[in-house]
Formats: C-alpha cells, sequence, structure tokens
C-alpha cells in the first residue's frame, strides 16, 4: 500500500479538508494513475452532505479523473507508463451478471463498485475518489483519452458528457431529428453539445430568458422559454426526445406535453420524488418516462471517441484544491458555466 494526500469530509456537517488515504499496490490486472484533473460533480455534494443518506466517511469525492499512468500490472498490456487515461463514476463490477455480460456495468446485478462511497474489496472499508494525488484502478475500467483534447476540460466528460451521451444514444437520437434538452446546466451543456454534433435540430428548454445567448453559443438552434404558455403551445406534439436534465424534483406533466405520438422523455437529473404525474398525457398518445444512468465502459469510451473526432469538451472553470468548499457553495448556487474541475497538483501544496 501507498499513503497519498486527498481531500475528505469527515461528516456531513464537516468541510473537506486535508486528509491521507491508502491506495493499494497494483495487482497484475491493475493500473496506477496520478490525477492530473478531477471535475467536480454535484453528486459529489449530495454524498458529503449525505443528502441520499447512505454517505461512508471519511469521504474522498471524485469520479472524473483524468491523469496519466504511472504503474501497470503484468496483465494491463493496453496500457504504458505516461499514457493519458481517464476513470469515471465506477472502477468495478461483478463481471458475471447480464448486465455486465451487455457492457452495462453501472447496472450490474450485483451492484458496481462506484468510484468512491463503495465497499472496497481490496483493502476493506469504502472506495475514495479523484480528489487525490493518485488511483489504482482495475484496466477493465481505465479509459482512453484522446490526446488532442483540452485535457482539463475532458474531465466532466466522464460523468456529465456520459450521462448525456448514453440517453441519446439508447434512443437513436439521429440526424434531423428535433431534440429538446431541458436545463442548462452541467449535464444540459453536454446534452446540447453532443445531440448538435450528432446532427439533431436542437432547442434548448430553460425558464431563464437570460441562458438564451449562452444556450445558442453551445449549439442550441432554438430556445423555447417553458414558463411562456404560447411557446409551449407553439410546440406542443413536435419533439422527437426530450433530455431532461433538471437536478431536482419538479412537474413533468408541460414536458410530456411537448413530445409526439410514441416518443420519450428521459430523466437524467432527479434522483428524488416528483410531482404527480397524470397518466392521461402518457396514454393519450403512447408517449413514455423513462431513466438513464450513466453508461457502461464500452460506451462511454465511444463517446470518448466521438468527442476526440468533434473536439467536444466541457465548458469548465479551473479551481485549486484549496478553494474546493467555496467552489460547492457556488454550485449548489448554480454559479458555474458548467463545471469546476480541479488542477490536482495544487495538492501538492499541502
Amino acid at each position: 500500500m501507498s499513503n497519498v494526500k486527498a481531500y475528505a469530509a469527515k461528516a456531513a456537517t464537516k468541510d473537506l479538508e486535508p486528509f491521507d488515504i491508502e491506495r493499494r499496490k497494483p495487482t497484475a490486472e491493475d493500473v496506477e494513475i496520478e490525477i492530473l484533473y478531477c471535475g467536480v460533480c454535484h453528486s459529489d455534494i449530495h454524498t458529503v452532505k449525505n443528502d441520499w443518506k447512505n454517505a461512508k466517511y471519511p469521504s474522498v469525492p471524485g469520479h472524473e479523473i483524468i491523469g496519466r499512468v504511472t504503474k501497470t500490472g503484468e496483465n494491463a498490456t493496453n496500457f504504458k507508463e505516461g499514457q493519458l487515461v481517464g476513470v469515471g463514476c465506477m472502477v468495478d463490477s461483478c463481471q458475471d451478471c447480464s448486465a455486465c455480460a451487455e457492457n452495462l456495468e453501472q447496472y450490474c446485478e450485483k451492484g458496481a463498485t462506484f468510484t468512491y462511497n463503495s465497499t472496497d474489496k481490496h483493502l476493506g472499508g469504502h472506495t475514495f475518489g479523484g480528489y487525490s494525488e493518485k488511483v489504482v484502478v482495475d484496466k477493465k475500467f481505465v479509459l482512453n483519452i484522446p490526446e488532442n483534447l483540452d485535457v482539463k476540460a475532458v474531465a466532466p466528460l466522464l460523468c456529465a458528457g456520459i450521462t448525456t451521451w448514453s440517453p441519446l444514444q439508447q434512443w437513436n437520437v439521429k440526424k434531423g431529428d428535433k431534440v429538446g434538452v431541458i436545463g442548462l446546466g452541467g449535464l444540459g451543456h453536454m446534452g446540447v453539445k453532443l445531440a448538435n454534433a450528432m446532427g439533431a435540430h436542437v432547442v434548448m428548454i430553460t425558464t431563464s430568458p437570460s441562458k438564451a445567448k449562452d444556450a445558442m453559443e453551445l449549439g442550441a438552434h432554438e430556445i423555447l422559454i417553458s414558463k411562456d404558455q404560447d411557446q409551449m403551445a407553439k410546440h406542443k406534439n413536435s419533439f422527437d426526445f426530450l433530455l431532461n436534465t433538471i437536478p431536482v424534483g419538479h412537474d413533468v406533466n408541460p414536458y410530456i406535453g411537448l413530445l409526439k405520438r410514441d416518443a420519450t422523455m428521459v430523466l437524467v437529473g432527479a434522483i428524488e420524488p416528483l410531482d404527480p404525474i397524470h397518466g392521461g398525457g402518457l396514454i393519450a398518445q403512447r408517449k413514455r418516462l423513462a431513466g438513464s444512468l450513466i453508461g457502461g465502459i464500452k460506451e462511454t469510451q465511444e463517446m470518448l471517441d466521438f468527442c476526440g473526432k468533434h473536439n467536444i469538451v466541457s465548458d469548465v472553470e479551473m479551481i485549486d484544491i484549496q478553494k474546493i468548499n467555496h467552489a460547492y457553495d457556488r454550485v449548489i448556487k448554480s454559479d458555474v458555466k458548467y463545471r469546476f474541475v480541479i488542477d490536482m497538483k495544487s495538492l501538492k501544496n499541502n
């Protein structure tokens, strides 16, 4: 084992602070990675604050990891020292169930091992994430990063990118489809970029007219202000697909009214109870409401390759790790465009 620097919260009421953790010695199947950048996801905050009532402390968050390979196990022959790689939301799964057999490790029937806050089968206790100097990961869960991309801005692709890519792929969004992206935040801005690159006609659906200019610059072709009943009526029954990135419980019924017959709205943000859904809105025209959780490793690599081909990265604001608690406050206030990324070399200053 090796001792490495990290930032951890010791309780739901505590700020993140410097903390030393142990990383395992690489096994034959492992890749050891020096972490260069780590994105800040709202899920990090939910976990640290124990909003989902399952947090394990000390909590070291971070599942948008970009780094360079420093060591490889003898069976990790696809990776070499110095290679640019990434680690997303998962670091292991059973590899035996039907979900894993279909490259859907995020739905592992025995429970995926998430990058932080999961049981650590190697060291005991629970897994620690990317707010740290290095990480050791099974080779099956290490991703190749296209070298042509702005490395620091790639980090959020490993959560926000795949969270929006997966439903666009699973519901077969294609060139010419009318796609609505609901909510312009960390997830929504990636949904706009990816759907645009796929050739869709992208409509940003927002409550805030002030976001119209940004949405158009990101690649939206139209803006729909959801509080404007005339605009909502104009777009009724016209969308081939809706990607709903709103991160809190809300009334989905007005958005269901925007779908064409047999079309689908997919939820990727609101992991909490929703307002009552009127069944008639779904039944009358065989519309569908679905959900989607990140993506499997194969699909994540496909997303990264697509982003490399189309030069797609997240819009990010860089911070030092010492500013992480202030960054959390700003995320909660939606005061970031659109993702914070930690420059992990700042951790060496502790």
